[in-house]
């Protein structure tokens, strides 16, 4: 779907729906192990979730707005939205196919029955009965459904259950409506049931509630249930976030969250029209906030489903490696002599840590400094710099309180922190911090040494298990002293009066430098010379950036893309774009990293980033790219690129059609190149010498 704008271009939101259906592709490709794919129908529908309340609900507050503000946007709000509703019920369509038809029957063949309500036998309607009495009775409250009464509130992303029913004393037998919260967030969603010889027979909660529905409405028959789920606007709308208290106004912004206007309102397909008009009208709805699914919603509990042990149905296991530098040598000593990657999840994360907690308890060092947008909730990295503090260091933490679904985790550890003696600084107005930075201050000797680890990943111990991000760690006084000015602009607030030479800094000159890039590989390109750029990102988006990328294509310039989600690019189109080749890797690790390789006349320049190349994080974020100078690590990226244009298992073609074909290159030989990574990795790993 392309907009009016001058060049082509897809919608972000469009584009980010294909990306989704790339995961639905994992759910429905019969070679990824059973319970994985149960794990992608759950990661589709969390993430779709969050869409609903965050784009989804934008957008719909655009079509609201007056004709001079939609006058300025490039595209209409209401088409979008109609196309987003378009795509996403044929996707919830091919969502419960594959659930009913490909991972039912599988699940049966190993032995494993997620049975009805009416399919239980004598013990496990008794077991259910027993369940339903002890664990559900005080979670349940029903409530009658008339439009003249006060009207139940439904919480946010939480299941519900109609009743249809009717009074048999009375002669009408006039239907009548009922409600009730099925208490997911309370109780598992999969209940075991007793099981004979070989079955492991399993019960959702909702047919648990659904077969004692009767006990909370004594004297009435029942006719049917069905499910239903509203999900709420997350968005935090802060009128003017350059006066006033921006923490109190996000704390108050994060109370009303949960009780927003409807983003969507989930029903099952099965649901009579009766009934369907009733709940609008109960709950003040509009047509395009109805979104048809199948019997069950919430379906991101399926990554809770349970596995009775059955290891061999999940993916092998690749044990994080050990970067021995770092994990056994001296660490600091490590970082003087030379710059180390790592490459998380197949390194360990361990690295990262130690040099946290190494430099927590260092004699030698003084200051502590780190930039915080997204943390494990239970985090060995925030501990050290508890140990750091009662160990007399100066400690500063940048804390971005606007990170989405995290405002509420970081408030906590920023007020954690400054009850010990951390200096905090929190968000900027109308300014995301997403650098992923860290800096110590060690003396030596009685000289000055600052140490730093770069990222294009967040500081948190749990996603760096499954977010694929490359980490530096670097003493080279090229790149430090830069960092350092980075911290103090976000201590101070003042614009650094030295510019950015090596890092290319959101804010200052990360734009302009990407685009400086780009125009001398146009240029090589006019010279007759050969020009290539590869990109690695999770997001392209930005219409002036992809504007330069078409520019560079029709000057010659070889561009390779690989784009794990949003891509607003049209590649292969004649006379446009035909030197442009865009693919999408989806696999078991998420493809977090973004690199930026211009050839630079063969002089390559090698750049790893936090931003993508959306308007957000060139205009409306600091963010951090960093130049890999040493050229060993210049070739592990290079070789890790490589692999992953030669992906002929999990890759994808990016397209104006969005068709997400698989890429096939005839080969004899297949490639996966998350699984040769981790090999790759480890053949380095086995050849060091600590």
């Amino acid at each position: 779907m392309t907009e009016d704008v001058k060049v082509p271009y897809i919608h972000r939101d469009i584009s980010w729906l294909s990306f989704n259906y790339r995961v639905l592709q994992e759910a429905k490709d019969p070679t990824v192990p059973l319970f994985e794919r149960l794990k992608f129908l759950a990661i589709y529908s969390n993430n779709l979730d969050e869409f609903f309340r965050v784009r989804v609900a934008s957008l719909r507050n655009l079509v609201r707005v007056g004709k001079k503000t939609k006058r300025k946007l490039d595209y209409s709000p209401k088409l979008v939205l109609r196309r987003i509703l378009e795509i996403v019920d044929r996707q919830q369509e091919e969502f419960s196919y594959i659930f009913e038809n490909e991972i039912i029957p599988e699940l049966r063949d190993h032995h494993i029955y997620l049975i009805r309500r009416l399919e239980m036998n004598e013990e496990q309607r008794s077991y259910v009965e027993d369940y339903f009495n002890e664990k559900l009775l005080p979670f349940v409250q029903p409530v009658l459904l008339k439009e003249d009464k006060v009207r139940p509130f439904l919480n946010n992303a939480q299941l519900y259950l109609t009743i249809v029913m009717t009074d048999p004393d009375k002669s009408d037998k006039k239907k009548q409506y009922a409600i009730l919260k099925i208490p997911s967030d309370h109780l598992p969603r999969f209940i075991k049931l007793p099981s004979r010889g070989k079955r492991n027979d399993v019960i959702m909660l909702d047919d648990i509630v659904r077969h004692s529905v009767d006990k909370m409405f004594p004297g009435y028959e029942i006719l049917d249930t069905y499910s239903i789920k509203l999900t709420r606007d997350a968005e935090l709308y802060i009128d003017d976030e350059f006066s006033g208290d921006l923490i109190g106004k996000i704390k108050n912004s994060l109370e009303k969250r949960h009780v927003g206007p409807a983003s969507r309102f989930v029903y099952d397909r099965e649901i009579p029209e009766e009934l369907l008009s009733l709940l609008v009208r109960i709950f003040n709805l509009e047509r395009n906030d109805l979104l048809k699914e199948g019997r069950y919603h919430n379906n991101f509990d399926f990554f809770k489903f349970p596995t009775f042990g059955m290891d061999n149905l999940k993916n092998p296991e690749l044990p994080p490696l050990s970067y021995k530098p770092l994990e056994e040598g001296s660490f600091f000593t490590e970082i003087q002599k030379k710059d180390h990657l790592i490459h998380v999840p197949y390194h360990s994360y361990e690295s990262v840590i130690r040099f946290f907690e190494q430099a927590a308890v260092d004699p030698k060092v003084t200051h502590i400094k780190i930039v915080q947008y997204r943390v494990a909730r239970q985090s060995r990295i925030m501990e050290a710099l508890k140990t750091a503090i009662k160990a007399g260091k100066q400690v500063f933490a940048f804390i971005e309180v606007k990170a989405r679904f995290d405002e509420e985790a970081n408030l906590i550890w920023g007020e954690e922190l400054e009850k010990i003696g951390v200096v905090v600084r929190y968000s900027f107005p109308g300014v995301k911090v997403h650098s992923k930075l860290a800096l110590v201050r060690r003396l030596e000797r009685g000289k000055e040494h600052l140490y730093c680890y770069l990222s294009t990943g967040n500081f948190h111990e749990d996603t760096a298990k499954v977010y694929s991000d490359f980490g530096l760690f670097t003493a080279n006084k090229q790149i430090t002293g830069e960092v350092a000015r980075v911290f103090s602009f976000l201590e101070t607030v003042k614009v650094p009066t030295i510019p950015f030479e090596h890092l290319l800094v959101g804010q200052f000159n990360l734009r302009s430098r990407l685009m400086a890039c780009v125009d001398n590989e146009i240029k090589n390109a006019k010279n007759g010379e050969k020009a290539r750029i590869i990109l690695k990102m999770n997001s392209i988006q930005d219409i002036s950036m992809v504007e330069k990328l078409y520019q560079a294509s029709q000057a010659g310039v070889e561009i390779k893309l690989l784009v794990r989600g949003i891509c607003s690019i049209i590649p292969g189109l004649p006379g446009i774009s035909e030197n442009i080749e865009a693919l999408s890797i989806v696999d078991r690790y998420l493809e977090h990293a973004r690199i930026f390789v211009f050839y630079n006349g063969g002089a390559e320049n090698y750049y790893l980033s936090s931003a993508d190349w959306m308007v957000r994080n060139l205009s409306y974020r600091v963010e951090t790219a960093f130049p890999i100078l040493d050229k060993d690590l210049q070739k592990i990226i290079k070789d890790f690129l490589e692999i992953q244009l030669s992906d002929n298992v999990k890759s994808r073609i990016i397209d104006g059609a969005q068709s997400n074909a698989y890429k096939k290159d005839g080969s004899n030989l297949a490639i996966r190149s998350q699984t040769e990574t981790y090999f790759y990795l480890k053949r380095i790993e086995e050849s060091r010498t600590v």
